[in-house]
Formats: structure tokens, sequence, C-alpha cells
């Protein structure tokens, strides 16, 4: 039987009680199993121990999370004390994101993890998108019922001829929008896949890197099923991941043979 792709799912750093937890939600999981491979919970991990097991894996599934990047990481005095933060995951993930590009190996990146990819490669957030005049409210209202959270907020106009257009196949589509923070100064390195009513962009690629990557703001994987849009993009995910794997295993050529 041919083996499932392998895909490393992002945790976050989490007190449950009074004992540290590494976490990511079972949407996140359900995913990447959506996509017909297998799910890999990884805590955070230093330089030696990443690139010993994304040998071993086929892509890269980064989360949302509640908590905000660091801001001084590119160059800002955090905004509001009071919203959480996760060291420990700013330090694996902005590396993996370097990595995982240069390798080719796919990557989706969700929410939070989607202003990782801008950040780790020089860019700048936003760190209150509903305080800047002209801007939408991206945030959801956290006493609602989930449904309602998770609900149609906005249209996406998406940018012609670039990978989210060839994906989704419309130019326009409805998204949810369960965020404080957005992209700022997008990095040199990626290119704007489509953007909210009020210019935010909200998705992105870097077109440079040999394989297949996309960071989204919204959250795809709630629903996904009942969504065409995430269907599409968790397929296009998934074929991704099983090319990567057969490329993978091909022997490589053994120099000096005949």
């Amino acid at each position: 039987m041919e083996r499932k792709p392998l895909v490393i799912v992002t945790s976050c750093q989490r007190m449950l009680g009074h004992h540290p937890h590494h976490i990511a939600g079972r949407k996140y999981v359900d995913a990447v199993r959506l996509a017909g491979a297998l799910p890999l919970i990884a805590p955070p991990l230093d330089a030696a121990d990443l690139e010993t097991l994304l040998d071993g894996v086929d892509g890269v599934l980064l989360t949302g999370s509640p908590s905000n990047i660091d801001a001084s990481i590119y160059g800002q005095a955090i905004h509001d004390p009071a919203l959480p933060l996760d060291r420990e995951r700013d330090a694996w993930t902005l590396p993996l994101v370097r990595s995982v590009l240069d390798r080719g190996m796919p990557l989706l990146a969700i929410c939070r993890g989607a202003q990782e990819v801008n950040v780790a490669l020089g860019g700048t957030l936003n760190q209150a998108v509903h305080e800047t005049p002209g801007m939408l409210d991206h945030r959801d209202d956290d006493a609602a019922p989930v449904e309602v959270q998770y609900g149609p907020a906005h249209r996406v106009a998406v940018v012609p001829g670039g990978l989210l257009e060839r994906l989704v196949g419309t130019r326009e589509f409805s998204v949810n929008s369960l965020h404080g923070q957005g992209v700022a100064r997008l990095a040199p390195r990626l290119r704007a896949e489509g953007h909210a009513p009020d210019g935010l962009i909200e998705a992105y690629t870097a077109p440079d890197a040999p394989g297949f990557n996309l960071a989204v703001q919204w959250h795809p994987e709630w629903q996904a099923t009942a969504n065409p849009v995430s269907m599409r993009l968790f397929e296009a995910f998934g074929q991704a991941l099983r090319l990567f794997r057969d490329r993978a295993r091909v022997p490589l050529p053994r120099h000096g043979s005949h």
C-alpha cells in the first residue's frame, strides 16, 4: 500500500491547569487528513532537530492561533501588551518557513501561520487593523456562537493570473475573518494573491520557491467539506504533497556508475 504523505502541523504553547502543553486545533489535523495526508503535531525544535524532522516529512501546515508574533521581531514595539504571545513558537516556525520554502516542500499557512510567512521573509504586520483609518474590523465577536464567528465576513478579490486564481477558478469569493492583525508591508519575496475590500492582503505566495506554497489570512479549514473554495485549496495541497513524496523517493544517481 502506498504510504500517505506526512505533514508537520505546528503546535502552540498553552498552559492547561498548572501544566504547559503543546497543542494544535483538531480542525487543522482534520484538514491535513482531508488533503489525504497524515498529520504530525510537532513541538518547538532547535535548528538541528528541525532539519532532521524535515528530512522525514512531505509538507507543513502552519496553523492559526490566538497568539500573535512578537512585534520586536519585525522592529516594532508591542501595541497591546494584553494580547497573548507565543515566543517559543516564533523561535522555530520562522526558521521553519525559510527552510521549507528553500527545500521546495509544500507549505500551507493559515491566519497566524500566514503572518509567520510574511515576517519570516522580512515583512511587517499591522498590529491593530481595526484602528487603521479606512480599514475594516477583521476581528470576530468572541461572544457570538462559533458558527457566527466563522461565518462569511467579507469578499476576497483574487489577483488575476496568480496561483490562487488557478486553484479556485474564480475572481471573487467569501471568507470568514477572525484576526486583529494583518500584513502591513509584504515581504519582497512574496506576491499578493487576494485582497479584502479594504485592500488588506488576504493571500500570498512566494513565487520563487520551487514548491507549492500558499498563505491565507482566513480559515479554510472551518467546515471545509461544505466550502468549494476550501476543498480546492486542500485538494491542491494534497496533490503537491503526493508529488513531493514521490519525487523524494526517487533514488539519487550514483556517481561513477556505468
